[in-house]
């Protein structure tokens, strides 16, 4: 594995991250058992750093990382980060409650790496300066529970160095990768941090999955031209541990192929050692990816629960499905769910009342509600929908018999 440092004379970590928003489960719960086996895994293999959020698997991503931790001993040898949930606070005395929480949920008395938590404007920022938040982590830092501080970034890049700007931030965390070169804090913002010695985390690096395991056809026939075959997850990391700037990229593991793969890349990916044919391949696929995504939805659920039921980024997903892979697949999935045909609740893009709760969540800024109508109305199919509202009744009620 190789190291980096986030923080100037500080940590060695691990280039590759684990991102912990993505536990593997099972019947709706974090699968305790699969999720242990895999970090005990990667810490074996050289991953030390762990990124959690205090909303994540509905606030039980923190709990099972803080057990598994603890369990083997393991909390002194790897460095956690985790988030103020910025988008629920609005008091100063929330600051403490909701740290004093994740600290709980964790079983530890301090916190390695803490970052404000999805801001996307200096004006949040701001906000939060009001409610005293400089002292709070002035306090923090003094008394050890938190080590480094920094902020994750959703928004424009002008906001983004402003931000940068504003405060002696140690590190920062960017959603970048081949597709977002040029979106949100993108090259600019990951070239104005390196310049004031503030590390870079990159999340997103396979953009919720669309550059890896959803790669359409087209784009896996033109990484396939290369000599040395390659799949579309490595080509998406390696473009992005090729950057100098970048200190560690996290990804969402839970298969354990896919945490093979990862670390094996991380292991032999240097800075500045892609060639002039493999950054050729790239930018060709870029364009074979814009001209066929619909949504630029990450699968991230800062927009979930819906109030109304819609599976949000299950339908973002099953319309950018629809044109990366053809057929008539994603469809037919996109109706079981919507008519209640898998686990009996209906989640289609019908059941949207356009409250837009959601839109100010989106760290993509999608206008949802205008991209639901478009995608049920690109994935519905009158007679398959008529079929499927049977089968689901009639499943309905040999449940209630039983």
């Amino acid at each position: 594995m190789q190291y980096r440092q986030l923080v100037a004379g500080s940590d060695q970590l691990s280039v590759l991250g684990y991102g912990c928003m993505r536990f593997p489960t099972k019947n709706g719960r974090i699968d305790e058992e699969t999720t242990e086996r895999q970090m005990l895994y990667a810490i074996e293999k050289g991953v030390n750093y762990f990124d959690t959020a205090y909303p994540y698997h509905a606030g039980k991503s923190e709990v099972v990382l803080g057990k598994i931790l603890n369990k083997h001993q393991l909390r002194k040898k790897v460095f956690i980060a985790d988030k103020l949930p910025v988008f629920l606070v609005n008091k100063s005395d929330q600051l403490d409650k909701f740290f004093s929480t994740q600290l709980k949920r964790l079983d530890t008395d301090y916190i390695d790496y803490y970052l404000m938590h999805m801001l996307d404007s200096l004006e949040t920022w701001e906000n939060l300066k009001t409610l005293g938040i400089r002292a709070f982590i002035d306090e923090k830092k003094a008394s050890g529970a938190i080590r480094h501080i920094g902020f994750s970034f959703h928004g424009r890049p002008e906001e983004f160095i402003k931000i940068l700007e504003d405060y002696p931030w140690e590190f920062c965390q960017i959603q970048y990768n081949y597709l977002d070169e040029y979106n949100q804090a993108g090259l600019q913002g990951l070239k104005a941090a390196y310049e004031k010695n503030i590390g870079v985390i990159v999340m997103e690096p396979l953009r919720g999955g669309n550059l890896a395991a959803k790669a359409p056809t087209q784009v896996i026939q033109h990484l396939n031209t290369y000599s040395e075959k390659r799949s579309p997850a490595f080509w998406a990391l390696r473009w992005i541990w090729n950057q100098r700037e970048v200190s560690v990229v996290l990804s969402g593991m839970n298969v354990d192929d896919h945490i093979k793969e990862n670390i094996h890349v991380a292991e032999i990916t240097l800075p500045q050692t892609m060639t002039e044919e493999e950054i050729k391949i790239i930018d060709d696929v870029k364009k074979i990816y814009l001209e066929s995504m619909k949504v630029p939805c990450t699968g991230c659920n800062y927009c979930m629960p819906c109030l109304f039921g819609v599976d949000i980024p299950g339908t973002f997903s099953d319309y950018n499905n629809k044109y990366f892979f053809g057929g008539k697949m994603a469809q037919f999935q996109y109706i079981g769910k919507s008519v209640g045909l898998f686990g009996g609740q209906k989640s289609g893009a019908d059941l949207c009342t356009a409250c837009g709760k959601c839109e100010k969540h989106c760290p993509q800024h999608i206008a949802i509600i205008d991209e639901l109508k478009n995608a049920h109305k690109a994935l519905d199919m009158k007679i398959v929908r008529s079929g499927a509202k049977l089968v689901a009744g009639f499943l309905k009620m040999r449940k209630k018999k039983k």
